[in-house]
């Protein structure tokens, strides 16, 4: 008959325990209170986390950027991908008032880095190799005003606004910085009738 083996097995601690079995009705009161203050104090350090380093919510003022958006809606802006990308042509952006940088301006990327920008007759042409009058679907027929043109740095971008009739923009000021942009717009939580996500899917398709 075959032998049986045996096994000490000594008695371990556990590796995890309820906390605090027993405790008085007034301690149970004071742990709830502590575990709400742990929770407010995650939470917070969450929303300042996202606030001031992931995302940004703005209020549009102004009519620069309609029929795109309109004023005293609400704005979640993407302050994270322009850490890892540049900026890409059609996408909205919030960037510093190149005048007064304690402004915030709501443009369109127009012209990218090494390009040639020039606005005249009504239209705005790019010039990479080769100009190409630049297709923009967005503005529903309306001209682009204005004489101008410029050659973009390594670093710089010229923006537009929608409403190309009533935006002070780079045709006034110049190319921006990518320094001076805070993110992109991402979304579009209010009016309820009007929320929008503005992912890269979404982005206008240009002839160039």
């Amino acid at each position: 008959m075959e032998e049986t083996q045996s096994f000490d097995t000594p008695e371990l601690p556990s590796e995890i325990e309820e906390s605090h079995k027993e405790t008085t009705w007034l301690g149970k009161i004071g742990l709830f209170f502590l575990e709400l203050v742990k929770i407010v104090v995650l939470a917070a350090i969450t929303i300042v986390a996202v606030r001031y380093f992931l995302f940004k919510p703005f209020y549009v003022k102004g009519e620069s950027m309609s029929p795109t958006f309109y004023e005293n809606e609400y704005l979640i802006v993407d302050e994270l991908s322009y850490r890892f990308r540049n900026p890409k042509r059609g996408e909205v952006i919030v960037f510093r008032s190149p005048t007064s940088p304690e402004d915030f301006y709501l443009k369109r990327v127009i012209g990218l880095p090494g390009e040639r920008i020039r606005v005249e007759n009504g239209k705005v042409t790019i010039c990479q190799v080769e100009c190409t009058v630049l297709s923009e679907q967005y503005l529903n027929g309306i001209s682009t005003d204005g004489d101008v043109a410029f050659t973009l740095g390594d670093d710089q971008y010229a923006v537009f606004g929608d409403n190309r009739g009533a935006s002070y923009d780079s045709r006034r000021f110049g190319p921006i910085t990518k320094e001076s942009i805070q993110g992109r717009t991402l979304l579009r939580g209010w009016p309820l009738t009007r929320v929008s996500y503005f992912g890269d899917s979404h982005l206008p398709q240009y002839n160039l």
